[in-house]
């Protein structure tokens, strides 16, 4: 009997412990839900094919002097490649003071999730509209059809400072005024009038444009290492040099990719090196595995082979030269240095990540 009662507990036991794995997640998920929810006021949500788009705002009404936080968040099928829009150039009214890149996240069912957030300021007070926000996308294997989800303008209200009490507080100033001076001369009131005109739309133009010039200033692209790696790797792909014959050219390039990234991750010189001085640092830094350093010698004679020696390597050997260079990104990768990337991002088109 008493052997029947410390199964019945076991059962119990199990049971509780399925239950609280069943129901964590879903307590989990509706945690995060309402965090966000006290986050953003607003949550505009937009969805057209294999792409889902939030775009979130802090508040829809704040003070000339306080700031919006503008949240974007894309979730794109794997099949599918994903372009942001570019808020700075579609932005009138407000000017971006920070902005941050948290990177791409894998959701459910292996979508990759993109999100930007940016923190605005007011040029003026008034009404205004956040603008329509355009996210473009396309099938990989058919990278000419570029379709385009827009989402929907978000209007903000913002006041003045001085509020509800602007039309008193003017009332009794000229109140005050018209009862202790007279002004015999209407021209020079008249002069006095123009006088101040000019000086307030002076002043306002002044402060508008170091105000934009601010903005442009603090907007700053960093990305990580990885990321950089894994555009490139992307574009190498698209470019198709194996296909045309240009093995050798591939080879040079792959080569770049992976000591620039070196450089980035580890603050290792790899670009400006030889291979044989490269292999040298590479003996004595204590920032790689044996492993890694193994794998990075047999590919560095490798494509010197191709680009110096004339080497025909097998389709095999390629896609195994493509896969090292991968897998040891993967393997390495990390958020904790960021590249600043902003000379590049403006002179160039970006290559959103995703998988390779």
């Amino acid at each position: 009997m008493a052997k029947d009662s410390a199964k019945r507990s076991v059962i119990s036991a199990m049971s509780l412990y399925m239950a609280l794995l069943i129901v964590c997640p879903g307590c989990e998920r509706a945690k995060e839900a309402k965090e966000q929810k006290r986050e953003f006021e607003i949550d505009q949500v937009q969805q057209r094919g294999p792409v889902t788009v939030h775009v979130r705002v802090d508040k829809d009404k704040l003070t000339i002097a306080g700031t919006l936080l503008l949240e974007l968040e894309a979730t794109i099928e794997p099949e599918y490649e994903l372009r942001m829009p570019k808020v700075n150039e579609v932005l009138e009214n407000f000017g971006i003071v920070d902005w941050d890149n948290p990177g791409d996240r894998l959701g459910e069912n292996n979508n990759i999730v993109k999100t930007r957030r940016y923190r605005l300021e007011p040029f003026l007070s008034g009404n205004y509209e956040l603008p329509a926000f355009a996210f473009e996308f396309y099938d990989v294997n058919d990278v000419n059809n570029i379709h385009e989800l827009a989402t929907e303008p978000i209007e903000v209200e913002v006041t003045s400072l001085l509020g509800e009490q602007r039309a008193v507080l003017d009332i009794n100033a000229i109140e005050d005024i018209e009862s202790v001076l007279e002004m015999p001369q209407e021209a020079t009131l008249w002069r006095l009038w123009v006088l101040a005109g000019t000086a307030v739309v002076s002043a306002t133009a002044g402060w508008l444009y170091l105000r934009r010039k601010q903005a442009e200033e603090l907007i700053r692209i960093f990305k990580s290492a990885h990321e950089i790696a894994y555009e490139r790797l992307r574009i190498l792909v698209k470019d198709d040099l194996i296909k045309a014959g240009r093995i050798k050219e591939f080879y040079e390039r792959i080569s770049n990719i992976l000591r620039h990234y070196i450089e980035h991750r580890f603050d290792l010189r790899a670009p400006e090196r030889t291979t044989e001085e490269s292999l040298v640092e590479l003996q004595f830094t204590d920032v790689l595995s044996e492993s890694d350093k193994q794998s990075l010698s047999e590919f560095l004679k490798h494509c010197d082979l191709v680009k110096f020696a004339k080497y025909s390597p097998t389709a095999k050997q390629i896609q195994r030269t493509f896969d090292l260079v991968k897998e040891f990104i993967e393997k390495t990768r990390s958020d904790d240095r960021k590249i600043d990337v902003t000379d590049k991002e403006r002179s160039e088109e970006p290559v959103e990540a995703g998988s390779l």
